[in-house]
């Protein structure tokens, strides 16, 4: 048996101290959505409470699906830095970047070389996506979705040559007989997210994981827990995003939220158990939401309901707000 645990979007950092020069173009109004909203939604204390629920759950790997930052700046990359430490040894921690942790034109891979030890691939080259990082029986394979984007938009891409990569990694996973786990920030499925925040070669992406296959795709980005699903040519692989690690709401489905993950093998394939811990803020702490339940049986999906196997679907299938 082997446990992992996702969370995403925290928004650890604090922009403070700013400098003018700091808030040309589009941080500009990211630094007034954080003055005005985003600072009292999201809250240290929240953060500091899952991340003692986390210690006392002890997974064997931790993955986080970016948007660690608000502004991107360098002091808030060195704070999300210090704050991976937290969460465990680099070797136990897999990060990917959302857009907000490259923000502004000008930011770039080399503005997160500090995060290197917590996506470097396995193989010790130069970091960078698709990293690939075997923990048996699984393989975390993280894309890179961030890229700046227009004031208003909050869009990401993972561009032609990750994608082309995946599709390697994917298929020689399968060969080694490994749960192939895919984490990104921005979800893949088109009806998770409007235009304005969409990936936009999310159809590209999805071709690939139609053809090779995958076990489980992670997400963050929306601030709000989904289960969708995806056919696959090795059976359909369930989508799932979750909300911000820090939000104190102010809706109950965007309250701060973790996911544990279960993984077994069943035959020649994977049974993947999930339970979801959520803040409750009467409690100060993070309580149990969901008892685990089952996601996937080999070429079958469960249903909702319990474990009654139906064929897997023909197309993609749009999320579902995840109880």
């Amino acid at each position: 048996m082997f446990t992992f645990a996702q969370l995403s979007d925290p928004h650890l950092s604090s922009p403070v101290p700013v400098r003018l020069a700091d808030l040309l173009g589009k941080r500009a109004l990211g630094y007034l959505s954080w003055r005005v909203n985003r600072r009292h939604r999201h809250r240290p204390e929240v953060l500091d409470a899952l991340v003692a629920d986390l210690r006392a759950a002890r997974p064997d790997h931790v993955v986080v699906t970016g948007d660690l930052t608000h502004l991107g700046l360098p002091h808030e990359l060195e704070q999300a830095r210090r704050w991976l430490g937290t969460l465990g040894p680099a070797p136990g921690v897999s990060v990917v970047p959302g857009n907000h942790d490259v923000y502004a034109p000008g930011a770039g891979a080399h503005s997160l070389a500090g995060w290197a030890p917590y996506f470097v691939s396995d193989d010790g080259g130069e970091p960078a996506f698709p990293s690939v990082r075997v923990r048996k029986p699984a393989v975390f394979v993280g894309l890179s979705s961030a890229r700046p984007s227009a004031p208003f938009l909050a869009v990401g891409e993972i561009g032609a040559r990750q994608i082309e990569r995946l599709a390697a990694v994917l298929a020689d996973a399968r060969r080694r007989g490994l749960a192939r786990v895919v984490l990104l920030h921005h979800p893949p499925l088109a009806e998770t997210t409007g235009w304005r925040k969409r990936l936009v070669d999310g159809a590209h992406l999805r071709a690939v994981l139609q053809s090779e296959g995958a076990e489980l795709v992670l997400h963050g980005h929306t601030h709000r827990a989904s289960i969708g699903e995806l056919a696959t040519s090795t059976g359909p692989a369930p989508v799932i995003g979750v909300p911000s690690a820090s939000s104190t709401g102010p809706e109950p489905e965007r309250l701060a939220r973790y996911h544990l993950y279960r993984l077994e093998r069943d035959g020649d394939g994977f049974q993947i158990w999930l339970s979801a811990r959520s803040y409750d803020p009467a409690a100060g702490g993070f309580v149990t939401e969901s008892p685990p339940r089952p996601l996937r049986a080999p070429a079958a999906v469960l249903s909702r309901s319990g474990g009654t196997a139906t064929p897997p679907p023909p197309a993609p299938r749009g999320p579902a707000p995840a109880r």
